[in-house]
């Protein structure tokens, strides 16, 4: 069987089990569950600690693993990213004191704050900077240059809102950008399995990403309406009853959903209509 490892609490949790869900597979029901086997699928997931997850991998205990980019590149763990999965996206960066750094220049002989020290120690090794100290915290990061544990905080900043009633702003580029990744070993053979795991990941990514939309248009105008919807390969354009009008039916992006829509409609196309896709392979 292919051993999975899922995020068994915190903000990539929820969000995992949705997407093995949606990927056909079995979930807990009681968060208590520890292992799960799914013998119909061929697979046994293990439910643990998000910052664990990367080493289990790396060991190769488990075969492959849901964790966050952000605690992969923290744990020195000798796995690699296979498949990002498109949720829990954050920005990793540096925040100080309102008006007082611009650069990350500025952090050298400063003390840095921060709950993924090594991912920090190598960044700022990457830019040529030597802090005076990397000082590991478990939480509220923000608070510690308040308390005078550093000069410096490193975390992820989603609204900024947090930083600012601490009195402190990010500054300087992204440390970061962090989303759920699906990880394996760097070296060795592909686990058996990890094919069809990825194919039914890549199918829920493309079923959210994607809508189907069928609209009816003029046989005249039918080249016209498919270079608004060109769909994958090609769209289905199929006959209707009234030799005058065709039926199309193509894949489009959700984001461009009601725009793609407005344009159909003022070229002269009707009944319109939108379908989400619960699952698909490519």
């Amino acid at each position: 069987m292919l051993r999975i490892a899922v995020p068994n609490k915190g903000s990539l949790s929820e969000p995992a089990a949705a997407m093995l869900s949606e990927a056909g597979y079995r979930q807990r029901r009681d968060s208590r569950e520890l292992v799960l086997p799914d013998p119909d699928n061929g697979v046994e997931f293990f439910f643990l600690r998000p910052r664990d997850i990367a080493v289990y991998v790396g060991t190769g205990t488990v075969d492959v693993g849901v964790t966050g980019r952000d605690l992969l590149l923290d744990s020195e763990s000798p796995a690699t990213e296979h498949l990002q999965l498109g949720f829990a996206r954050s920005t990793f960066r540096f925040a100080t004191q309102a008006g007082t750094m611009t650069d990350v220049q500025q952090v050298a002989g400063r003390r840095v704050a921060t709950s993924y020290p090594v991912l920090v120690a190598d960044y700022l090794r990457t830019q040529g900077v030597e802090p005076a100290e990397v000082v590991r915290l478990d939480g509220a990061v923000e608070t510690a240059i308040r308390l005078g544990v550093a000069d410096v905080i490193a975390d992820v900043v989603e609204t900024g809102t947090t930083l600012r009633a601490a009195g402190l702003e990010v500054f300087g580029e992204p440390i970061l950008k962090s989303e759920a990744v699906l990880i394996r070993r760097a070296e060795g053979e592909e686990p058996t399995g990890l094919d069809v795991l990825t194919r039914r990941l890549q199918g829920v990514l493309t079923a959210r990403e994607y809508v189907l939309m069928d609209y009816d248009v003029p046989v005249s105008l039918v080249d016209q309406a498919v270079a608004v919807t060109p769909g994958l390969e090609s769209p289905t354009v199929s006959p209707l009853h009234n030799g005058e009008w065709a039926a199309v039916r193509a894949m489009v992006r959700r984001s461009e959903t009601n725009r793609v829509m407005d344009t159909l409609y003022d070229l002269g196309a009707r009944a319109i209509l939108v379908t989400s896709i619960h699952a698909c392979r490519l």
